[in-house]
């Protein structure tokens, strides 16, 4: 975790992003990103395309402004002179994020999210969910600042043991890291049930392969996978969720959607995703 992106649009849940990412960096004594990303209007006539075309000035005085409010962040979070450098963006949010990470070999991105509900989840979503569903590098999604320290990971799982070893990876290293204890979850639904004696078994055999230290296995019955997650982490005071998402796009993710998606959306509590290859 050298390289931190911190996508920054000014809001509260991106300055509490910013903060968490400071914190993260001054533990692997890396840098922070700060990327605050302007979004233009697209004019598709071409009548007054002329009239409304911006001139280099007015985006030179978006930068600066940018800038400025940039400084004024780092002026009252930075406290312990973590390195940080400014990068001020025009185009799609999500898009732009993209294309940074993999110019700039970003290891991890940290972001605010206010989460998305009903007609706007379905069909929009939100800029968080977005860079979720197509980041090549893990994404930490908050709402809130997390002082930390994160000692308690959630690790919602699915116990598919054929096409997880770089998710797994990624979790222990992530364990590794905050020298925190992981909490193996597997959400038992009505429409996916199994027994807890079978579901346990599995657990065991799951943990074993892949040899986990400092870890627990739970099973919690919920009639919702989603809730089921969100309310066990609650339960045990959990500090992060840990998912892989299998980034669905298109109309595969409007017909099954995505659970780190959701649990993205609805937690107050800090998420991290990893997309499964």
């Amino acid at each position: 975790m050298k390289k931190i992106l911190a996508p920054c649009d000014f809001s509260k849940t991106a300055i509490n992003a910013f903060r968490f990412a400071l914190d993260v960096a001054m533990q692997s004594k890396g840098t922070v990103h700060l990327l605050n990303i302007i979004e233009l209007p697209v004019i598709h006539d071409p009548i007054i395309m002329p009239v409304l075309t911006f001139e280099q000035d007015f985006l030179k005085e978006l930068k600066e402004k940018a800038l400025a409010e940039f400084n004024k962040i780092i002026t009252k979070y930075n406290q312990e002179g973590v390195k940080v450098v400014l990068n001020v963006e025009f185009g799609s949010p999500a898009r732009m994020i993209t294309e940074f990470v993999e110019k700039n070999s970003i290891d991890l991105i940290i972001m605010g999210s206010h989460g998305a509900s009903g007609f706007r989840e379905y069909f929009v979503g939100s800029n968080a969910e977005k860079v979720v569903r197509h980041s090549a590098v893990p994404v930490l999604v908050m709402k809130r600042y997390y002082k930390g320290p994160i000692k308690s990971i959630v690790f919602p799982n699915i116990l598919d043991t054929e096409n997880q070893e770089d998710l797994i990876m990624k979790v222990k290293a992530l364990q590794t890291f905050f020298k925190a204890k992981v909490h193996i979850l597997y959400v038992n639904t009505p429409t996916n049930f199994t027994s807890d004696t079978v579901t346990l078994a599995r657990l065991k055999e799951f943990t074993k392969r892949f040899m986990f230290k400092d870890y627990t296995i739970n099973i919690y019955n919920h009639p919702y996978k989603e809730d089921g997650i969100i309310h066990f982490t609650k339960s045990i005071k959990g500090n992060l969720i840990a998912m892989g998402t299998h980034g669905r796009k298109g109309i595969s993710h409007l017909l099954n959607g995505s659970l780190a998606e959701d649990v993205v959306n609805h937690s107050d509590c800090p998420i991290w995703t990893y997309t499964l290859k």
